[in-house]
């Protein structure tokens, strides 16, 4: 954990009108993981692990790959321990069967917010379909001390093969009622408008590469947004002026570290931006994405978080293509 800033600095002590930010999260910790085939082709950040068998159901399984799973549930109670001692942290347990490769990223299949709407939405791919357990969703509003007030179940669009995959596809900016998406197999136009008309926000959607020109799978490994301050890898928007439209529009509302396309590709841009209980900013990334930023970068993040904290996650990184801020699905449900 590294320290940063100072609690002088007005933009880390004034809060804004709605919170962007949210003091409780729900992680899942993973039954099963590997490197899901059905993800793949879509996924540039995804490897496959050397010597590994041909993927199946069966090799989903935890228990086949013992290195893989030590590593991986070592990486995952580290992050959730640390994230405990500063927030509200809700542990959820992956169950075996069926086999979900990916439930260890549970932002992409739900979403809550701070009218007591959980949101659902349609995945790409088959095996993530299984994450979407709504007895979890029961939990938060039945066990939890949060109020749920109704559902909005997007999930029809999958029989249309459209897909809008959580705070994934959507980069939402919740204080301005702006959600940004870069369309991709996972991120079609149709549930974006549902959802944007559902929640009350105005879509600034945009086209963004990676290095192989391939379009990025998420839009939250090409920004990410605090409160005040914003990552954006402009650079992976090859449109000049939608690349203009973006960076204005963003730095409207935020101060713009800009990301460049290697560092993309080192998770620089799928951060998530929270507060601890006691009200700190802290902005959560993996040790790659750390070591890959600039001191400058640093330093101009520093002004904006108490505290930059982070997690060594390279066999989640590397088998499942997605880092912190994938890992971490954020509460902003009212209180009962």
């Amino acid at each position: 954990m590294a320290p940063s800033g100072s609690a002088d600095d007005p933009r880390m002590t004034r809060p804004l009108p709605d919170a962007q930010c949210a003091d409780a999260l729900v992680v899942v910790r993973p039954a099963t993981f590997a490197s899901n085939p059905e993800t793949r082709a879509t996924n540039a950040f995804q490897q496959d692990e050397p010597g590994a068998p041909p993927d199946t159901d069966a090799e989903f399984r935890l228990g086949r790959r013992p290195h893989v799973r030590e590593a991986v549930l070592h990486e995952f109670d580290q992050l959730a321990a640390l994230l405990g001692d500063e927030l509200l942290v809700h542990v959820w347990a992956d169950t075996a069967e069926p086999p979900k490769p990916d439930a260890v990223f549970p932002n992409n299949w739900f979403s809550t917010h701070a009218d007591g709407t959980v949101v659902l939405y349609p995945m790409l791919a088959p095996s993530r379909r299984r994450e979407r357990r709504r007895e979890l969703i029961e939990a938060l509003g039945r066990d939890g001390p949060y109020r749920i007030a109704r559902i909005v179940d997007l999930r029809g669009f999958e029989q249309r093969d459209r897909f809008l995959e959580g705070t994934g596809s959507l980069v939402l900016d919740r204080a301005h009622r702006v959600a940004y998406a870069c369309r991709s197999p996972r991120t079609h136009d149709a549930p974006l408008a549902a959802f944007a008309a559902e929640l009350g926000y105005e879509v600034v959607a945009f086209d963004a590469v990676g290095p192989d020109g391939a379009p990025v799978y998420h839009t939250n490994v090409v920004m990410w947004l605090g409160e005040r301050v914003a990552g954006v890898c402009l650079e992976s928007i090859p449109d000049a002026g939608r690349r203009r439209e973006v960076r204005e529009r963003v730095a409207a509302t935020h101060e713009v570290v800009e990301i460049s396309m290697a560092q993309m590709s080192e998770y620089c841009g799928n951060m998530l931006a929270v507060r601890s209980r006691l009200g700190d900013p802290l902005l959560e990334m993996s040790h790659r994405a750390y070591h890959a930023l600039t001191e400058a970068q640093r330093t101009t993040l520093r002004r904006h978080f108490r505290w930059l904290t982070a997690h060594p996650i390279y066999t989640i990184e590397r088998l499942g293509g997605g880092s912190v801020r994938c890992m971490l699905a954020e509460v902003f449900l009212p209180r009962a």
